[in-house]
């Protein structure tokens, strides 16, 4: 892909990854509509959107930075801050409120130093609390990335942590 402008330098950016961007953004060429699809697939590549890929992305689409930086701030699906290679995301809801979400946190901060929002330093964990993850049955509930577990206890997550290690 020929451009009139170079990569940036970021330490946790690849040259692999790099291409994989470029390949989006060639696929990609000329639809400024497209920065929501753009974005996704890019932090798919990196895990987040640092600054400086975001000002990367604005130049191949031709659009301004901050338009770029106003769609990765809005939405909820993007991460400015690197995160763990496992997404914990504990439910705050009133079902696992009631039945003990906050010890399970409380353990996690613990042994791991995790606070909702946190990544661990070794980028293994990052710990969020959401609403509700649509398992009030088994209560109290977290996922971890894409699996959903239930019934917990802080030592059973714990537990099922260690497995993802």
């Amino acid at each position: 892909m020929s451009r009139s402008f170079s990569r940036p330098y970021h330490e946790g950016i690849t040259d692999s990854m790099w291409s994989e961007i470029d390949q989006i953004l060639e696929d990609n060429a000329g639809h400024p509509e497209a920065v929501t699809q753009v974005l996704r697939q890019c932090q798919d590549v990196v895990g987040y959107l640092p600054r400086e890929l975001m000002d990367y992305i604005a130049r191949a689409l031709n659009m301004p930075a901050c338009n770029v930086f106003g769609v990765a701030s809005f939405y909820s699906l993007f991460s400015l801050q690197p995160k763990g290679k496992h997404v914990i995301k504990a439910c705050t809801g009133t079902a696992c409120h009631v039945k003990g979400i906050k010890e399970v946190m409380g353990r996690l901060q613990q042994v791991y130093g995790l606070k909702d929002g946190d990544t661990s330093p070794d980028r293994k964990f990052t710990l969020e609390t959401v609403r509700c993850v649509g398992a009030c049955g088994i209560a109290p509930a977290m996922l971890v990335n894409k699996d959903t577990f239930g019934k917990l206890s802080p030592d059973k997550a714990l537990k099922i942590l260690q497995n993802y290690e």
